[in-house]
């Protein structure tokens, strides 16, 4: 922990995030923009094979096999990141942040804040409810993007992993409405992730600009500034 006098104010850096939410946090940012460029790819083939006398440049093949490698990269962050906030000791400042979510003075205040004609609220976690609103919506679509990405998956991959989750998948698909819908579905959460990250960016500059306490720098070395009490 460091002290640091900014006028007539004390600032102390302290550790808000460790490595493994750090490492989970980067490797499925990764895997996101993996996934919407060979997502893309797939539906709607974009780049031309290098020109080869024999039937080897299998560039759809190549797009689906890294579509799925980090398919399953971000379904084993997002099972690391749900035991972490669930169980982890270090997560119970993101636990706490639950506590804002259901006070109207504090999303009122926070709703101000970004409208830059309020300070911030002192808040009891580390996310704000509109953060925490948002990350909740995130995962959901995480979520539903995994179970239609598996319902794809089982129905090329037949063996393995793929012949232990096709009963499952397929009850879930015709719940659904059938495969085409599943891919629609599938293709409007991809918009909808996209979006969330363009967000995500922005504010996270936002309360780097205005905030003044390093928030964006936490997720690079897991330091963040605050006001010493």
């Amino acid at each position: 922990m460091n002290n640091e006098a900014h006028g007539n104010i004390e600032m102390v850096r302290e550790q808000e995030f460790g490595a493994p939410y750090r490492w989970q946090h980067w490797i499925r940012a990764l895997s996101i923009v993996v996934l919407t460029v060979t997502g893309f790819y797939i539906a709607d083939p974009f780049l031309a094979p290098a020109v080869n006398a024999e039937p080897t440049n299998f560039m759809q093949a190549l797009m689906r096999s890294w579509h799925i490698i980090f398919g399953f990269a971000l379904i084993s962050t997002v099972i690391f990141k749900i035991y972490m906030f669930l169980f982890t000791k270090k997560c119970n400042i993101e636990r706490s942040s639950i506590i804002d979510v259901f006070n109207p003075v504090v999303w009122a205040k926070q709703i101000g804040y970004y409208l830059l004609v309020s300070k911030h609220p002192k808040l009891n976690g580390v996310y704000n409810p509109v953060q925490f609103m948002a990350y909740l919506t995130l995962y959901l679509m995480v979520f539903a993007l995994i179970i239609t990405g598996l319902i794809l998956y089982v129905h090329v991959y037949h063996e393995g992993l793929g012949g232990a989750l096709y009963g499952t998948m397929k009850s879930i698909e015709v719940m659904i409405g059938g495969l085409a819908t599943v891919r629609t579905i599938h293709h409007i959460l991809t918009w909808g992730i996209m979006l969330f990250v363009l967000g995500h960016i922005y504010m996270a500059v936002f309360n780097a600009v205005f905030g003044k306490d390093g928030g964006m720098d936490a997720i690079f070395s897991g330091l963040k500034w605050r006001k010493k009490d």
